[in-house]
C-alpha cells in the first residue's frame, strides 16, 4: 500500500490497486480515510483533498458526500470565474472583472479557512451569499439585464446547492434581488458601459453554458457519490443478509425451528407444558472403552458420522433431536411441532436405529445401541442467555433416560405406558420388574418390531404416510 499525504493529519490518502471509489471512507463512514486508485491523476488528487476539506471524523457517509459535492463546486466555480476577470479586461471593463476576481480571493480564502478549522457552516454560508450577491453585483455594474448579458442566472446556485434542506431563504432572496434588478434595469442602463454586441453575446453564451455545466458538474457529481454510496449501502446490505443467513442456520443447528422462530419472533421466556410426547434416548455400547485407543479426529469422525445419520433419520420421521450428550443422543416427537402418531414415529426410529443404523463396523464388532423409550408430559423450554439450548423437563424423560442406561445393548426398553399407548402396533416383550434408580421398581418391555398387520420395518404406516401429506 503507497500513502500519499494531504497536509492534513485528519486525512490520508491511500493508493489501492483496482480501487477507483475514492469516497469509500464515506460509504463506511470511516473517519479521514479515502482510497483511490493506483494512478490518479493530478486534478483528481486535488478534487479529493478539496472534498474532504470540510469534512468531520463523525460526519455520517451521506454528510460526507454532501459537503465534498458543495466544496468541489465552490473549486470549480472559482476556477471557471477566471474566464470572465480575463474577458471583462480584454473588454475594458476593470470594475466588472475585479468583481469575480474578489470572489476567487475569497474562495481561495474561505477554503484555507475550512482545511485547518473544519468549520463547514460557516463557509457554506459565506459561499452562498457570493453565489447569490456577487452576479447581482456584476450584473449592475455593466448596465442591467440585457447589457450585462444575463449574468445575474448565477445567483440561482445559492438555492440549487444549499446544503440542509435551507433553499427556501436563498430562493427567496434570489427572487427579491431579481424584481429589484428588474425594476431598477432602467437606472442601471442609463450609466452602463459601452460593451461591444459581440461581446455582449460571447457573455450571453459564457453566461449560459457555464451555469449549465455548474449545475451538470454540481448534480453529476453528487448523483454519483450518491450511486456509489447506495451501491456500498447494497454490497454491504448483501454482506448482512449472508451473515444473517449463516446465523439462522446456525441458530437451527442448536434449536428445533419452531422454538428458532419465537425467540427471533422476540419471545424472551419460552417455557411451554407439552401434555402428549414420546422421548427416545440411545447410547452406543462400550464406546468409552473402545474410543479411549483411536486419535481425537477419528472419534470426532466417528460420532459426526453416526449422530449424522440419526438427524437425518429423525427429521424423516418428523422428530426434534434435543441434544447429544457425549456418545448418547436424545430425540423427542410431538414437542415443538405437532406429530398426532408420535408414539409410533419414535417406536419406527428406535428398530431403524438398532437394525440398521448400528450396522456399521466399530473396533472389532459392530456398533451396538442402547436404546430407551417413554412417553407422557413434560416442560420444555429454552434455557440460557449466551449459549442458549431448548430442552425438556418431568418424569417422562427421567424414565426415557432410566429406560436407555437400564436397558439392554442391543434392545430397545420401554416403559408399561408406551405399550398401553401403541400396543396395537407394535409387539413387544415383558422383561418384568427392575429397580430404577431415583424412580423404583418397574415393569419394563422390551420392543420387537411391528405387528404382522402394519407395514415391515422401513417402510410407512398408512398414518405415518397421511402425516408427511400434511404435517399441520
Amino acid at each position: 500500500m503507497v500513502t500519499a499525504g494531504t497536509g492534513n493529519p485528519n486525512v490520508t490518502l491511500l493508493r489501492v490497486p483496482q480501487v477507483a471509489e475514492y469516497n469509500r471512507a464515506a460509504r463506511h463512514d470511516t473517519p479521514g480515510v479515502v482510497e483511490i486508485q493506483e494512478r490518479p491523476m493530478a486534478l483528481e488528487l486535488i478534487l479529493i483533498r478539496v472534498a474532504f476539506m470540510g469534512v468531520a471524523d463523525d460526519d455520517p457517509g451521506s454528510v460526507k458526500v454532501v459537503k465534498g459535492t458543495f466544496t468541489v463546486t465552490a473549486l470549480a466555480t472559482a476556477l471557471s470565474a477566471t474566464v470572465w476577470v480575463v474577458v471583462y479586461v480584454a473588454l475594458d471593463l476593470p470594475r466588472s472583472a475585479a468583481i469575480p476576481f474578489l470572489y476567487q480571493i475569497l474562495t481561495v480564502a474561505g477554503l484555507i479557512f475550512l482545511a485547518r478549522t473544519k468549520r463547514f457552516t460557516l463557509f457554506h454560508n459565506s459561499q452562498l451569499l457570493m453565489y447569490l450577491v456577487f452576479p447581482f453585483l456584476l450584473m449592475w455594474s455593466l448596465g442591467g439585464f440585457a447589457n450585462g448579458s444575463a449574468v445575474a442566472i448565477w445567483a440561482i446556485a445559492a438555492p440549487l446547492i444549499a446544503v440542509g434542506g435551507k433553499a427556501w431563504p436563498w430562493l427567496g432572496g434570489f427572487a427579491v434581488l431579481a424584481l429589484f434588478s428588474g425594476a431598477a434595469d432602467a437606472s442601471f442602463a442609463a450609466s452602463a458601459p459601452v460593451v461591444p454586441p459581440t461581446g455582449i453575446v460571447v457573455m450571453f453564451v459564457l453566461n449560459l453554458v457555464g451555469v449549465v455545466f455548474m449545475v451538470f458538474i454540481a448534480l453529476g457529481y453528487s448523483v454519483r457519490e450518491r450511486n456509489k454510496a447506495r451501491a456500498a449501502l447494497d454490497a454491504k446490505h448483501a454482506e448482512l443478509e449472508v451473515e444473517q443467513e449463516k446465523s439462522e442456520r446456525l441458530l437451527l443447528n442448536v434449536l428445533p425451528a419452531s422454538i428458532a422462530e419465537r425467540l427471533k419472533g422476540g419471545e424472551e421466556v419460552i417455557a411451554d407444558l407439552v401434555p402428549d410426547v414420546t422421548v427416545l434416548f440411545a447410547d452406543i455400547v462400550g464406546f468409552t472403552t473402545l474410543s479411549k485407543d483411536m486419535a481425537p479426529q477419528e472419534v470426532v469422525e466417528f460420532l459426526n458420522g453416526v449422530f449424522g445419520d440419526l438427524d437425518d433419520l429423525a427429521d424423516s420421521f418428523g422428530l426434534d433431536k434435543i441434544k447429544t450428550l457425549g456418545d448418547g443422543y436424545m430425540v423427542v416427537g410431538n414437542a415443538t411441532r405437532p406429530l398426532p402418531e408420535h408414539a409410533s414415529a419414535v417406536l419406527d426410529m428406535a428398530l431403524v436405529m438398532r437394525d440398521r443404523v448400528a450396522d456399521r463396523p466399530f473396533g472389532p464388532g459392530r456398533l451396538v445401541f442402547r436404546i430407551g423409550v417413554d412417553t407422557g408430559y413434560a416442560v420444555g423450554a429454552v434455557i440460557g442467555k449466551k449459549r442458549f439450548s431448548y430442552d425438556l423437563w418431568g418424569n417422562t424423560i427421567n424414565a426415557a433416560s432410566r429406560m436407555e442406561s437400564h436397558g439392554i445393548p442391543g434392545e430397545v426398553q420401554v416403559t408399561e405406558r408406551v405399550t398401553q399407548l401403541i400396543g396395537h402396533l407394535f409387539d413387544f416383550d415383558e422383561r418384568g420388574k427392575i429397580e430404577v434408580k431415583g424412580i423404583g421398581e418397574m415393569t419394563t418391555f422390551l420392543l420387537r418390531g411391528r405387528k404382522k398387520s402394519t407395514l415391515t420395518i422401513g417402510d410407512e404406516t398408512a398414518e405415518r404416510a397421511a402425516w408427511r401429506a400434511d404435517p399441520a
